[in-house]
């Protein structure tokens, strides 16, 4: 079990571990009616906005998302360690030949594919932005980026979360918090009250500029394809993810 293994090796523990998990949230229903119903209220509120202005822009549907993501992904990855300790199936898990890391690869991986499902619930809204006019493909790819690497960040944060709680309950209210944070914290209006607190300190725009996931999905929803933004969430969610499979070691320990 201690020994080294191989790329193959390794990228098959993973994918076996990331399919029992997708087999296992489909089975309990709670990612799919969570899909669903994100679904229906993001797109239902696009369409609402859509109908009064009129304009070829999926700008206010992005707009949407963060605040959405940080109430309904929490519905995923709620149950990623929380379950397994809970039902004391995590042990099992962990005595296989395959090391903690790869076992939270696995579960990313596996809740990254349920995610694909909330965005996938939106792919009318281009095609029906397409079929009425022209709009600017190069927003909706850099979007859907930004929405992508939020989202992945989220479940990162939530996997963390998870593997630190043995209740799902628990687990969801933490990665909320923490989601609802990390989007409110860039929020002009928000900004604006911490820094009017704190004038000399200006917290409101530190916190902004510096932690809030707000700041670099904006960029990347304007189309601002930058390394620095595409690094915030790919890093942050690297260590989120290291961090869960060290307290998993030491579980396993």
């Amino acid at each position: 079990m201690n020994e080294r293994m191989g790329w193959t090796e390794g990228a098959r523990a993973v994918r076996l571990v990331a399919a029992r998990e997708i087999g296992s949230s489909l089975d309990s229903w709670i990612a799919p009616i969570a899909a669903i119903a994100f679904t229906l209220l993001a797109n239902s509120i696009f369409m609402n906005g859509f109908f009064l202005s009129g304009k070829l822009d999926l700008t206010p549907y992005f707009d949407l998302l963060p605040l959405l993501f940080a109430f309904f992904l929490p519905a995923i990855s709620m149950r990623l360690w929380a379950e397994e300790k809970k039902h004391r199936t995590v042990e099992f898990l962990l005595t296989l030949p395959i090391r903690p890391f790869q076992a939270v690869l696995g579960k990313y991986l596996a809740a990254l594919f349920l995610f694909g499902l909330f965005l996938f619930g939106s792919a009318p809204l281009p095609i029906l932005l397409e079929a009425l006019g022209e709009p600017d493909r190069g927003l909706f790819v850099s979007g859907y980026l930004g929405a992508f690497l939020l989202g992945g960040f989220l479940l990162a944060l939530g996997s963390l979360c998870s593997a630190l709680s043995r209740d799902q309950i628990v687990a969801f209210v933490t990665s909320t918090l923490a989601g609802f944070f990390l989007v409110l914290s860039g929020d002009e209006r928000v900004v604006a009250v911490l820094d009017g607190l704190f004038p000399s300190l200006a917290l409101g725009t530190f916190i902004a500029t510096n932690v809030s996931a707000l700041t670099p999905y904006r960029a990347l929803e304007r189309g601002l394809v930058e390394l620095s933004s595409i690094l915030y969430f790919v890093g942050l969610s690297g260590v989120a993810l290291w961090v869960s499979s060290l307290f998993l070691e030491r579980s396993r320990a």
